[in-house]
């Protein structure tokens, strides 16, 4: 086991590892940029280090200055948590190189899923249903519209190097080609670097379902069940659920089954997450791998009793994997807390926070790092806290969520409580009949009812 970890991440993901490698006995380094000098993460850790100003570029992005970090404080693996350089994998690869142990998974396997255009021909080669649409990139409009009357509209132009929902266009019809291929260019240059697009096909009615994998180093690889992620702004998640209130024991069995044959053929090592979509006849189809621990793991963990981030740390210090496939025992629910305004488009919302309460109770969590007096910098992804509640029934875990919300109190920001009070509310969203477009049908004026 490793004596030392170096956490390369910050807030919440990385006082949750804090305290997982605390309970194993191992010790901890925080980096920090200086936004962050008064977190959490740097509190608890055993040693810290500043790697630089708050840009994240210039810090959490910063493969140099990890690295020497790593060297200095004698760590023997690094944990990149989600984000930043998680999914990097040129950081995978150099870590191997000054010989630290990244904890996930190889390099070759980060590069095979972490281009969605390759991921897609990676997972069409061993036999998983993907969507329809391009292989690989597109080199022109023309081509792009060709193919687009192949296979219908409307369809979706996608930045190969995409992620968070960035770089991502629907089209309608042909005449709205081209002005739509520029914007998402635009969009994947100014986000990633990177200006390659693919073309897909645009699912009916969707749900975005994703399973969450475990691999060994020795080939051993089991499923953890699925996730329902559908509930989203900008294509960013804003709820998660464990069991999706549609997905049903034949659909499960099928989405499971294809989840492991396409992280079975790349060899992968670590946790990892195989999201679909689903139509609304039930045809699940490949999407993406995020090779890494997702947010919403605790979602995962709350109902199958599963440590994620102590099993990804055993994993790569070597240790086979124990249990069988596991299914959902109850039903979690996971809301994401964010710094944003809700009543203006969900506008950032960074500041001082003056006073705050977390809920407590049976089957409650509340992860965050964030204290009374803490500064939520504007530099960074908006999320500050998860709530995750787990009860016997999906009834009961609404009802569970519901109080919950009421007493969760965060003053001196403003937050998207009052859209998380509003959904739990709303009729739709209790009866589990919702898809990807929900927040375009959803009635903001609840908002003002509950706030």
């Amino acid at each position: 086991m490793f004596q030392k970890i170096l956490i390369a991440n910050r807030g919440e993901i990385a006082l949750s590892i804090i305290r997982v490698c605390k309970e194993m006995g191992i010790k901890t380094v925080a980096v920090h940029s200086t936004a962050d000098r008064d977190s959490l993460h740097v509190r608890f850790a055993d040693e810290a280090v500043c790697i630089g100003p708050a840009a994240s570029h210039l810090s959490y992005l910063s493969i140099p200055s990890i690295i020497a970090a790593a060297e200095v404080t004698n760590a023997h693996a690094i944990h990149p948590g989600y984000g930043f350089l998680s999914e990097n994998a040129s950081f995978a690869s150099i870590c191997a190189e000054y010989g630290i142990k990244f904890i996930g998974p190889s390099a070759a396997a980060i590069s095979k899923m972490g281009d969605k255009a390759t991921a897609k021909a990676t997972m069409e080669a061993a036999g998983v249903p993907t969507v329809p649409g391009s292989n690989g990139l597109l080199t022109s409009v023309d081509e792009g519209i060709r193919l687009a009357h192949e296979i219908g509209f409307p369809v979706l132009l996608k930045a190969t190097a995409g992620g968070g929902g960035k770089g991502i266009k629907l089209v309608d019809t042909a005449e709205a080609f081209p002005q739509k291929w520029v914007e998402a260019r635009q969009e994947a240059i100014s986000s990633f670097g990177k200006d390659g697009l693919y073309l897909e096909k645009y699912i009916e009615e969707p749900r975005h379902i994703e399973v969450q994998i475990v691999a060994d180093q020795y080939g051993k690889v089991i499923h953890l069940s699925e996730r329902d992620c559908s509930i989203q702004r900008r294509h960013q998640k804003l709820v998660e659920e464990s069991p999706s209130p549609f997905v049903t024991e034949t659909l499960r069995e099928k989405i499971t089954a294809a989840a492991i044959q396409g992280v079975s053929a790349i060899g992968y090592e670590g946790v990892g997450t195989m999201e679909f979509l689903v139509d609304k006849y039930q045809n699940c189809y490949f999407m993406e791998m995020n090779t890494r621990i997702q947010v919403e793991y605790l979602v995962t963990e709350a109902v199958t009793g599963f440590n994620l981030l102590k099993t990804q740390i055993e994993i790569a210090a070597g240790k086979p994997l124990g249990p069988s496939n596991l299914y959902p025992q109850g039903h979690a629910i996971e809301v994401r807390i964010n710094a944003e305004d809700p009543f203006n488009g969900f506008r950032p919302s960074p500041g001082k926070i003056n006073h705050m309460h977390f809920p407590g109770g049976l089957g409650i969590t509340m992860a965050s790092h964030i204290y009374a007096g803490y500064v939520v910098p504007a530099h960074y992804d908006s999320m500050i806290a998860k709530l995750v509640v787990h009860a016997d029934t999906r009834v009961d875990a609404i009802a569970k969520m519901k109080r919950a919300l009421e007493e969760l109190v965060i003053e001196g920001i403003q937050t998207n409580i009052p859209f998380h009070r509003a959904l739990v509310e709303d009729a739709a969203f209790r009866a589990g009949h919702f898809t990807t477009q929900y927040l375009n049908t959803f009635d903001f004026a609840l908002l003002k009812q509950v706030d």
